[in-house]
């Protein structure tokens, strides 16, 4: 035995592996029936060993959202409830953090599925690097061939970019994150969600974020699956929505203005003109059918991209790709085109 053995508080705390940093999850939930109970668990079960609660913001589902949610709260204390009576996003985010008990904020979606140590690498990489928010990579995963098809896109520079939370990279800085986890001290800083921003609302957070100072940080560790959707139909409403809100950053901050982001309202607008001047070579201007090099280059270019992009895919979901770049290029950039100068009275005042 040693003969001055440590004061009792000090040998509990060499021994105790518990971080000091409690993290609230906070998780905006609108009809998410099918997927919260297992959402839930698996954030439940992360092998993060300090304090954790789950604190879901419950819009006004039109399924059995919320009486799942208070199944798992009441079986669980670690599970919160708070009311989103708007059902939008940022408005779910404010409110969950404002009922939070603790200063690391890690957001997660109701349909997301986040790995076992997702708090865990949160946690570590907010301390090694100092910085604000850090996140991961959006790693979309479909089940049937169309979702196959969109994941793939969404994890290719032709479908979406170079931004390393789809396409991956190395650690480091970045303009944005998926998702995120965040020092409560940064997002009261800077005023929290942007409650006007029905989408786009994590990127205007994190513009904010290193406009007053502070740092974002991409690290390949935070790893989270997402699921494509199901249908043309449903991918088309989603870039769509994508495009109208990404033109409304442009109109509030004009210098975030980038060739990716102009780059398919370019080609929609190549692809009409194109296609107007070659219509009206058929009524007797030859020289206008070069117009017909847009619409047949564009095609090309799709044609090409897909047979890189798509190897090692299930034929039945190689052959979608095409269709899928198209939806999400022509729908992201019709909706930049449209987006009405005033769209957030267009969503019925602040989202």
């Amino acid at each position: 035995m040693s003969p001055n053995p440590a004061p009792r508080d000090e040998q509990a705390a060499e021994s105790d592996p518990t971080p000091a940093h409690g993290v609230s999850v906070v998780v905006p939930v609108l009809d998410e029936e099918d997927h919260l109970r297992a959402a839930v668990d698996r954030l439940l079960a992360q092998t993060y060993g300090g304090p954790l609660e789950v604190v879901l913001a419950l819009g006004p589902s039109k399924d059995r959202t919320d009486a799942v949610a208070a199944e798992l709260a009441a079986a669980d204390g670690r599970v919160r409830l708070v009311p989103n009576p708007t059902g939008r996003t940022p408005a779910g985010l404010n409110a969950a953090i404002a009922v939070a008990s603790y200063d690391m904020i890690v957001r997660v979606d109701g349909h997301a599925f986040v790995p076992e140590d997702y708090v865990a690498v949160a946690v570590e990489v907010l301390e090694r690097t100092g910085a604000d928010n850090v996140g991961g990579i959006m790693a979309a995963e479909g089940e049937t061939p169309f979702e196959q098809a969109v994941a793939r896109a969404m994890t290719s520079k032709l479908g979406v970019g170079a931004a390393s939370f789809h396409v991956g990279g190395d650690e480091g800085p970045a303009l944005t994150v998926y998702l995120g986890a965040f020092r409560r001290s940064a997002l009261e800083r800077v005023g929290g969600y942007d409650e006007s921003m029905v989408r786009a609302q994590d990127w205007e957070m994190n513009r904010r974020i290193r406009e007053s100072g502070g740092q974002i940080w991409f690290t390949p560790g935070m790893r989270v699956t997402y699921r494509p959707r199901s249908s043309v139909r449903a991918l088309g409403k989603q870039y769509f929505e994508y495009g109208r809100w990404r033109r409304e950053i442009v109109r509030r901050h004009p210098e975030t203005v980038s060739a990716r982001y102009l780059a398919a309202p370019v080609a929609v607008l190549g692809l009409v003109l194109g296609t107007l001047l070659g219509l009206l070579s058929i009524g007797g201007a030859p020289w206008l059918a070069v117009g017909w090099l847009a619409p047949l280059g564009y095609l090309l270019l799709i044609a090409a991209g897909s047979a890189v992009a798509g190897r090692g895919l299930p034929v039945a979901a190689w052959v979608r790709l095409p269709v899928v770049l198209v939806t999400m290029h022509l729908c992201w950039g019709i909706g930049f085109l449209t987006s009405p100068r005033r769209l957030v009275d267009d969503q019925g005042g602040p989202a």
